[in-house]
């Protein structure tokens, strides 16, 4: 079992987090960690430079895929159908491909409204990808 990894306070827990996936997770180019309780975009690595309004799209983009209109009624529906009446959400990692890139998203366990975002090389092995991603997010209490 993967012991979690403790510091001081929430903002260095959140450095932390997305330095490990940036190191760990096969092929990274960029990785960064996503409130959707406010919809910023807390920290992030890349490897070039992007302009501060296109990270801002990307926590955007994040709070749209997991907390969308559409997406918040078919979690909706799933839970009046299984009688489930918890706020735990269904959808808990999104893998979206582009012409040259991997993005996943990921869900915290312990914490539903943050989202880790790990963007790889698009020949990024993507069972490796989700491997290394998840047991990164396991290590971290946040």
């Amino acid at each position: 079992m993967a012991t979690k990894r403790m510091t001081s306070g929430f903002s260095d827990q959140v450095m932390a987090l997305v330095k490990s996936l940036r190191n760990e997770a096969p092929e990274c180019v960029a990785t960064g960690v996503v409130d959707m309780a406010t919809g910023m975009l807390l920290a992030y690595e890349t490897l070039d430079n992007h302009p501060p309004e296109v990270m801002d799209l990307l926590a955007g983009a994040t709070l749209d895929l997991f907390q969308g209109r559409t997406v918040v009624m078919i979690e909706d529906v799933f839970k009046e159908r299984r009688g489930v009446s918890d706020d735990q959400h269904f959808f808990q990692e999104i893998l979206v491909n582009s012409d040259n890139l991997t993005h996943l998203f990921v869900r915290l366990n312990e914490r539903q409204d943050v989202v880790a975002v790990c963007v790889c090389r698009k020949s990024v092995n993507v069972g490796m990808l989700f491997a290394q991603v998840r047991r990164v997010v396991r290590e971290y209490s946040i």
